[in-house]
């Protein structure tokens, strides 16, 4: 937790910028895993309400009475049964002092707030809820059924929040470079392991464990396996072979929850094959590319259509798509090996403040977001700005599936070779990722230690 002044601080801006009535920002609660008593752990406290309040305790609601100058922290103190079991924790009181809040209130007095400014015809701020208990006491608060609440969640809101996260605070980047280290961690101490005979399932049981030792837990779900082609390959219990490529794709949240998310493709038995470095070089290419032109001003989406472009002219010097460059990238063709982003935001949430609404987050009135295949996947496309964290995550995938489909159709045969495509079909696929700060006069990597990505440093590695 920072200082209560930080905090303070943030509230203090989100005033003036939402300007009038009342903000109530909803804390997680406990998330029971197959029962009651037994929640997923450890918790994980919203991260809009961490960003303003700090506190990592369930069951609390921060009310920020514009209006009135006047901030609550609503929640109810344990009971001497939940001492016995979990310990003394702090009480609302001295939570809110930590967090500079002046006024406590038990959480059966929230309605009552509420209703007070419901009945004076205030404007009531909140986001937009996802987690189905916050959904349900939503409904109780202001009689809006769950389906209703997305919509009337607050834009100026959203908004607000989304301008203040976006721009990363330099003790932000702080926290993010620690996540970072320990993301060093878990992606060398997956290359070292990997070898023939060992299981998808126990290599990311590893990476899994070494977030957990190092910092809070993993900022999403490992993903490690065989089938890079799966964008989300969560490991099997399928034995890794040799000749194969793996794919791990994790990340870290440190003590104050903030991420990293890294991925890297490296061979089973430790030493690429041609085939393989002929792809992987060609995405390598891309990561190293984006580097170069993400900057300040500059549209993501722009970077973004800038890789394809690259990739694409790549892929037609191996024969496997073909045509005018332009037009293939315009029509989507490329998309048939990359159809996701180039990248997202990045913060307290891996991929920052999507639930706030893709719209508001990586989008704006000059950016829209893209219907075309592939392209609509991209998470992030409007101007970026100094301070913004962003991942860096070209690849190339051989989807069986999306081949068969896709030819089937005849669909952008003029710019792909699908004879060619079809030999590629036991290929998998490859991804390089890191986290970027964008800087004054461009970008660099996040964290003090880059994981090996370069064809020769990870061949060296592994042999270590």
């Amino acid at each position: 937790m920072f200082s209560k002044e930080v905090y303070q601080e943030r509230r203090s801006r989100l005033s003036q910028m939402v300007e009038s009535g009342i903000v109530v920002l909803f804390g997680n609660n406990e998330s029971p895993c197959n029962y009651p008593n037994n929640a997923y752990y450890p918790f994980r406290q919203d991260s809009s309400f961490l960003y303003y309040f700090g506190l990592r305790r369930d069951g609390l609601v921060g009310v920020i009475d514009i209006d009135q100058q006047q901030e609550t922290l609503v929640g109810d103190d344990i009971d001497i049964e939940d001492i016995v079991w979990y310990g003394s924790v702090d009480s609302v009181s001295d939570m809110a002092a930590q967090s500079g809040v002046a006024h406590t209130a038990p959480m059966k007095q929230l309605k009552t707030i509420i209703d007070e400014a419901r009945r004076t015809k205030r404007t009531i701020h909140f986001l937009p809820p996802y987690r189905h208990d916050n959904k349900i006491q939503l409904m109780d608060l202001l009689g809006l059924h769950p389906s209703e609440q997305k919509a009337a969640a607050s834009v100026r809101l959203i908004k607000a929040i989304v301008a203040m996260r976006q721009v990363k605070e330099p003790r932000e980047i702080a926290e993010i470079e620690k996540a970072c280290a320990i993301g060093y961690q878990m992606h060398t101490h997956a290359m070292r392991l990997t070898r023939p005979g060992l299981t998808e399932k126990y290599i990311g049981g590893q990476v899994d464990g070494m977030a957990h030792s190092l910092g809070e837990h993993e900022s999403f779900a490992t993903i490690f396996t065989q089938h890079g082609e799966i964008m989300h390959g969560n490991p099997s219990y399928n034995v890794l072979e040799s000749g194969r490529l793996a794919l791990c794709d994790a990340g870290a949240e440190n003590a104050e929850n903030y991420c990293s998310d890294n991925t890297r493709t490296f061979p089973v038995n430790g030493k690429f094959t041609q085939r393989q470095l002929d792809i992987y070089s060609i995405v390598e290419a891309c990561h190293d590319y984006a580097l170069q032109v993400a900057r300040p001003g500059v549209r993501w989406l722009d970077v973004h259509m800038d890789v394809c472009r690259l990739m694409t002219d790549k892929l037609k010097e191996l024969g496997l798509m073909k045509g005018d460059t332009e037009d293939a990238v315009r029509a989507g063709a490329h998309a048939m090996f990359l159809p996701h982003g180039l990248g997202h935001m990045m913060g307290l949430d891996v991929h920052d403040m999507e639930g706030l609404g893709q719209n508001y987050v990586g989008f704006d009135d000059e950016t829209q977001p893209s219907t075309q295949f592939g392209t609509n996947a991209l998470r992030c496309g409007k101007r970026l700005q100094e301070g913004f964290v962003m991942t860096d995550e070209p690849g190339i995938y051989f989807i069986p599936a999306l081949i068969d489909d896709w030819r089937a159709q005849g669909l952008h045969k003029d710019f792909l070779n699908y004879d060619l495509i079809e030999t590629y079909k036991d290929f998998g696929g490859i991804r390089i990722e890191d986290d970027i700060l964008i800087t004054k006069d461009g970008c660099r990597f996040l964290g003090q230690q880059l994981i090996p990505y370069h064809p020769k440093d990870v061949e060296a590695f592994m042999a270590q």
